[in-house]
């Protein structure tokens, strides 16, 4: 409807959780978003049509909800497919047309219809599967579930059924595994057709384990099943199942492991292998084999899929002569080549994430391998890209290339599963966007399939730590509601299994490490942080309602083993795993007390159960968790907060887990906030913090007025730091802040990754905090603004599109003042909070303000040797004055002098220089002299 010349459009109808055509509920949640222009335009009612077997029925919503809306008609029925139409009504009489209709079909099968049997060569190597159907008239639909115990790729006619790659995913095999559907109608002909299936082992025969400790989880030879239903025009209805009559054979994929890589043999090829007129007569009858006993459901998560090529950067001659390619990007995926040579002459890529010394770094690989190799058929031009492994990789060595190399017959894929961009950051500050540029990287390259630690080492597994303090960021960058709502449902039935305890890593396949099946803080918590999350990111109240009993086993499974205390403090903890002060070889061994930690999760736990507990009407159980939070708050307080605001642990994670937890009185917060200032200062703004401390220390520093040294945090370049990476080249986010360090060489340690997302969890501050953009409402149906200020930055902006359309937030310097902009969506409303202190409440659409804030500046008072230490630190350009000076006479005392000093306020510059000799003194003293007293500083 037209109103003025205002127009108002519904769009991006939403049948469940995904894009995909085909739903795994009988009663989808439906979504939809509104488009106009019409300022401040809130919804008041919509009304839903469906259209089933020609007849259309018409719902009415009243409200402005528009996301995850409960199904309103009778269930779908296996198999069926409706048309789905919105048209919406505002609030100033306002209405909509209605919307194009969206097909949505039901993709699960009526209950016990799942007849197919699993058949494979009984062989761990991978194989093809072959089988001949007859089609007997004029096809009306034509629906393909299938499945494996491995992975595998499923053929009509010589013809891929779709795009999806290494199906049917990774989930907890013993318990549950996806079902794919496709309509393959347009693959039939009448009379004989063939399925063809290609079948690898995937993570199904994967050996998991560190070094060699490895070992294979899951028992069995990989198996495939596929069952078709064939509906004619006349009513009538086939099914073409897997079976004993279906035939195998080796083919060219002569040996495919994730972790190794794969091996392709081009002599092998089968031409038409998967056609119907192919004779079959020489191939082995198939094998039904012994599986876990589990009725496959449909995948409910979006696939995986390559989704970009990427060219090749440089060619670089390593100084042992060896080939090596630099894409210029750490990704994850695998390589395609196009090459021509004899036959039987074989290619090998060998894939490492950096340099070492100028050659390919494959020590952090551990055990992978990580190398692919391409024997040629001899044809004139041959393209190849493996199909059954991926790597994480920035360089490829290319082995025995024949002829000469050219740079275009090679490019990268770029392979995860297929979710939506949802959101961005942009800022004129070139270090901080790479990094940012580099979470996103990090957080493609291990979303795939389940969300992992890593993807190129002997590991890739699903620790939950990890995922637990990333949660956040990952749901604004990308629609990832599905994704997490998948491998949570792999966690709950290995918590169940576990006597409710979460595993470190989901699916739990290293049971050989000590300790997997124990309760372990801030790893376990990711049951109780990683629903709250999608319940606060896309209000998706079903997954609440899924995990609010492993919610609750959770915390009272840690009750339980605080021996009936409030305070965590017994048993095996990760702690602040990774602090940079910890010996590489103990990584666990951090600043922090391990019980701080355990115990603010405790809280936290309890916290987020309690909250969900009163959203889903569980009122009792959410006065018992209530309580309990307060028992551990107050238990918290009494054991390490002293009266004075210190942490007895003191250390900048413990007073980030009280400030940001909630766990200090109103009193304590602001000396907490300042002893941390103060603890961040004496380490010249480095990052002395680890996995649990790092997401959440820029917020609590600018919870409490330290906005400063949030900033100097942030944009700091030494080791250790976000930027320092990125002065190094990285373009993905590392496992350890120095996983390589300053001379170039790659850490010593066993345990080093240049691809992990967990240290880009504070990527979420960027865009709550200092872009300003946050919800305030679930979905974000209220949008909070409210952006920092960060003295080191000249702009910083976010965007997001929420269920309800697209939000923005941010802030440009324009001389001594500071131009903010908010962009609302349609249905939804914004609180503005500026640095002002001026607060604005608005509706949709966009909104600019202008503010005086010059920048902050002091007068420079004379700077001697007598200086304190925290008057230089706060300087920029004293503290680079002194280290020039020092480095100018002594590079090795210069680097011990950043490297050891703690910048503490009532300690003079000359006490950590005072076995320095006199030439240095003096060096010092005249470069403090030098720079113009008085002079204005930032």
């Amino acid at each position: 409807m037209t109103v003025g010349n205002h127009t108002v459009r519904v769009q991006a109808v939403r049948v469940g959780w995904t894009d995909e055509r085909f739903v795994a509920d009988p009663r989808p949640p439906l979504s939809w978003k509104t488009a106009t222009a019409l300022p401040s335009w809130v919804q008041t009612a919509a009304d839903i049509a469906i259209t089933r077997e020609g007849r259309t029925t018409t719902a009415r919503i009243d409200g402005p909800d528009s996301a995850l809306v409960t199904w309103p008609f009778a269930p779908l029925e296996p198999g069926e497919t409706v048309l789905i139409r919105v048209r919406v009504h505002g609030h100033d009489g306002s209405a909509s047309p209605w919307s194009a209709d969206s097909e949505v079909a039901a993709g699960f099968l009526p209950a016990d219809a799942w007849q197919a049997r699993f058949i494979g060569s009984g062989s761990e190597e991978p194989h093809l599967l072959r089988g001949v159907f007859d089609v007997r008239g004029e096809v009306r639909r034509a629906l393909l579930h299938s499945t494996a115990f491995g992975a595998y790729d499923i053929h009509i006619n010589g013809t891929a059924v779709d795009d999806a790659e290494l199906k049917p995913g990774w989930t907890s095999y013993q318990w549950r595994l996806n079902l794919e559907v496709a309509d393959v109608t347009a693959h039939l002909r009448p009379g004989r057709n063939a399925l063809g299936i290609t079948l690898t082992g995937g993570w199904y025969t994967e050996r998991y384990g560190f070094r060699d400790a490895a070992r294979r989880f899951y028992e069995g030879a990989p198996a495939a099943a596929a069952q078709l239903t064939l509906e004619y025009e006349d009513g009538t209805v086939d099914t073409v199942r897997t079976d004993e009559r279906w035939r195998w054979s080796r083919g060219p994929v002569v040996s495919a492991s994730l972790y190794q890589g794969e091996t392709y043999d081009a002599r092998m090829d089968i031409p038409q292998w998967s056609a119907p007129s192919f004779e079959d007569a020489a191939w082995a009858p198939v094998s039904v084999l012994a599986v876990p006993d589990v009725t496959p459901t449909m995948r409910t998560l979006p696939p995986v899929r390559v989704i970009e090529h990427r060219p090749v950067e440089r060619v670089l001659t390593t100084p042992s002569g060896k080939t090596i390619l630099d894409f210029g990007q750490n990704l994850v995926g695998r390589v395609r080549i196009r090459v021509r040579g004899e036959r039987g002459h074989t290619v090998t890529l060998r894939h490492a994430e950096v340099l070492e010394q100028s050659e390919l770094g494959t020590r952090p690989l551990r055990n992978a391998a990580a190398t692919d190799t391409y024997v040629l058929s001899g044809a004139e031009e041959e393209i190849w890209e493996p199909r059954w492994t991926f790597h994480g990789f920035r360089y490829v060595q290319v082995d025995n290339w024949p002829g000469t190399f050219t740079p275009e017959d090679v490019s990268a894929a770029v392979v995860h599963t297929d979710m939506p961009r949802t959101g961005g950051f942009a800022t004129s500050h070139p270090l901080l966007q790479r990094f940012h540029d580099n979470v996103v990287w990090g957080m493609r390259g291990n979303f795939l399939s389940i969300p992992t630690d890593c993807p190129q080492r002997d590991e890739r597994l699903g620790w939950t730590g990890d995922i637990q303090v990333f949660a956040p960021t990952a749901a604004f960058l990308y629609d990832c509601d599905a994704f997490l709502r998948s491998w949570l449902e792999d966690a709950v039935l290995e918590q169940r299994a576990a006597d409710w305890v979460i595993p470190m890593v989901v699916p739990a396949v290293i049971p050989q490490v000590p300790g997997l099946f124990q309760p372990v803080a801030a790893w376990g918590d990711a049951i109780t942080v990683v629903p709250a999350v999608l319940w606060e990111r896309f209000a998706d109240r079903d997954v609440l309602e899924r995990c609010f009993e492993a919610m609750a086993a959770w915390v009272d499974v840690v009750r339980s083993r605080t021996g009936g205390t409030p305070l965590w403090e017994e048993g095996l903890q990760f702690g602040d795993w990774l602090d940079p002060d910890a010996p590489p070889e103990r990584p666990g061994d951090a600043k922090t007390d391990a019980g701080i930690v355990a115990t603010a999760y405790f809280f936290r736990s309890a916290t987020l159960t309690a909250e969900a507990a009163a959203l889903l009407g569980r009122d009792t159980d959410a006065r018992r968790y209530e309580d309990l939070a307060a028992r551990i708050a107050h238990a918290f307080r009494g054991a390490y907060i002293t009266p004075r605001g210190r942490m007895m642990s003191d250390a900048p994670t413990a007073y980030a887990l009280a400030i940001v937890f909630g766990l200090a009185h109103d009193e304590q917060r602001q000396a907490l906030g300042d002893r941390l200032r103060d603890l961040v200062r004496s380490a010249g703004y480095r990052i002395t913090t680890g996995f649990v401390g790092t997401p959440i220390i820029c917020e609590a520093l600018t919870a409490t007025g330290h906005a400063d040294a949030a900033s100097r945090l942030l944009t700091q370049t030494e080791c250790p730091s976000w930027l320092y990476p990125v002065t190094m080249g990285a373009t993905t986010v590392w496992e350890r802040w120095d996983s390589m360090l300053e001379d170039g060489t790659i850490n010593p340690g066993q345990m080093t990754s240049f691809n992990h997302y967990a240290l880009g969890a504070v990527a979420d501050w960027l865009h709550r905090r200092v872009a300003g953009l946050s919800p305030l409402e679930p979905a974000y149906r209220v949008i909070r603004v409210a952006p920092v200020l960060l003295g080191d930055l000249d702009d910083a902006s976010a965007w997001h599109e929420t269920p309800y359309g697209r939000a923005g937030a941010g802030w440009r310097r324009e001389g001594s003042r500071v131009r903010f902009h908010a962009e609302i969506p349609p249905n939804t409303r914004g609180v503005v909070e500026l640095p002002s202190g001026a607060r604005y409440e608005v509706g949709s659409g966009t909104h600019t303000w202008l503010e005086d804030h010059p920048r902050a500046a002091a007068p420079r008072t004379r700077l001697t040797l007598g200086t304190s230490l925290a008057t230089i630190i706060d300087d920029q350009r004293a503290y680079d004055a002194v280290l020039q000076a020092i480095r100018g006479i002594d590079a090795a005392r210069a680097d011990a002098f950043r490297r050891t000093t703690r910048w503490r306020a009532g300690r003079a510059l000359r006490e950590p220089l005072d076995k320095a000799p006199l030439e240095v003194l003096a060096a010092v003293e005249a470069a403090l002299a030098g720079l113009t007293t008085g002079e204005a500083h930032l």
